[in-house]
């Protein structure tokens, strides 16, 4: 009957127009359609869903921490002497080379052969006399300065007897233990610097009064003045070497000690202000395998321009610093060496760090993201002092935090987020 029926219907249908499909038939290729339309929009819903991103967290935690200023340096001899002629004459060549070694009073740095003086005014005479008379007071000036000296230096080193031992039994601390050594030590190293500057002086006057000499009688029969040597060291530059007719005060040839080297850094003048005399300095980079350990002897009041690499002018302020003990392995060092130094100017045991990785500007604040169960949350920290890896809190966060490192530009507050070392 239903055969029938179908049939009369395709009959009376025109042939131009298609032919319905049974009703069975078309309901299941609908839902089959459906189907693939309600997938594909569930492909494109998904893939357009916001992913967590991935994240480094660091972790807030309490530590030490120690702030330098980091400098280029180089070392240099404290003690430089510049023999100079003594009187008019015609030098010989001098033989000694830089790095041979001299002894006070004993090597023979140069030979002059004076001329005879042409007249022996009274403006000559006077002027020698002159020369004589200030040698001596210098002379007197530098047996007053190592008298007190030696003063100062029995003055310390009866305070360092006096409480060196006191230590172990809790009259003071560690740190004005080492400030009385560190006191006698210094007063030490300005006894041995007096008696330098006396052995110069004597040396100057026996200058003074042999050029005296050649003025009354003119050396005969060729003979030579020697010039020798006023202290110990080596010979750092040869500044006149081939014979030559020189003049009074023509410096000859320079010479130190290495073993008495100190070490000077130009550091910013606004870096300058934190260092005070004292402070540990670190050195490294100096060619040993250990860095060597050093102190602040003295900043500078004076600053002055100096133009960096890159064509700005910058005001920088000479740091002195002594080393604290002439290992054996430091003793290569030599004058002006590459150094580079990194001066304490604040040091906590214990204060709350954070990454400064982590860390933000935004305007006048420092931010950071907390990560929040999955979640990135900005707060805002207030930041103390840094030494470029670790910074620290002063307010904002506390221990056990976790932070976000570096965190990239698609984090905002609320962002989605998952730990890098964890699974998606």
């Amino acid at each position: 009957m239903s055969e029938a029926k179908n049939e009369a219907a395709n009959a009376a249908t025109p042939p131009w127009e298609a032919k319905r499909p049974p009703t069975g038939r078309g309901l299941m290729r609908k839902l089959v359609i459906g189907l693939m339309v309600a997938g594909l929009i569930g492909v494109v819903a998904y893939a357009l869903k916001a992913r967590p991103v991935e994240v480094e967290v660091g972790v807030v935690q309490n530590g030490p921490l120690t702030v330098y200023v980091s400098e280029e340096g180089k070392t240099r001899i404290r003690n430089r002497y510049i023999v100079a002629a003594p009187l008019a004459g015609s030098m010989q060549r001098v033989t000694l080379k830089p790095g041979d070694e001299v002894k006070c009073n004993e090597t023979v740095l140069a030979r002059i052969e004076p001329s005879l003086a042409p007249l022996l005014d009274a403006r000559s005479r006077a002027q020698a006399q002159a020369r004589v008379d200030g040698a001596m007071a210098a002379r007197s000036r530098a047996n007053e300065a190592m008298d007190m000296a030696r003063t100062g230096l029995k003055y310390a080193q009866t305070n360092w007897d006096r409480i060196k031992h006191n230590t172990d039994k809790g009259v003071i601390s560690a740190t004005d233990r080492d400030a009385f050594q560190r006191e006698a030590d210094m007063k030490a190293g300005e006894v041995r610097a007096a008696e330098f500057a006396l052995q110069v002086a004597e040396f100057e006057l026996t200058q003074a009064r042999a050029a005296m000499l050649q003025l009354e009688s003119p050396v005969e029969d060729g003979k030579s003045i020697e010039v020798r040597s006023p202290v110990n060291g080596l010979v750092l530059r040869v500044q006149q070497e081939s014979a030559t007719i020189v003049a009074p005060g023509a410096p000859i040839i320079e010479i130190g000690d290495p073993g008495d080297l100190e070490i000077e850094a130009e550091i910013l003048s606004r870096d300058a202000v934190v260092i005070q005399p004292g402070a540990v300095v670190t050195v490294e980079q100096w060619g040993g395998d250990e860095p060597a350990k050093a102190r602040v002897r003295r900043v500078e009041p004076a600053a002055f321009t100096k133009v960096s690499a890159l064509g700005v002018e910058e005001q920088r302020v000479l740091v002195l610093s002594d080393f604290v003990a002439q290992t054996p392995a430091l003793k290569a060092l030599g004058d002006r060496y590459r150094v580079e130094v990194r001066v304490v100017v604040w040091h906590s045991d214990d204060t709350l760090l954070v990454p400064a990785g982590a860390l933000f500007r935004e305007g006048s604040e420092w931010k950071t993201f907390l990560f929040d169960d999955g979640m990135a949350r900005a707060v805002t920290v207030k930041a103390g002092r840094t030494d470029g890896k670790l910074t620290q809190v002063l307010d904002g966060l506390k221990a056990g935090d976790e932070v976000l490192m570096h965190p990239p530009d698609t984090v905002q507050d609320g962002s989605a987020v998952v730990k890098r070392d964890e699974p998606k």
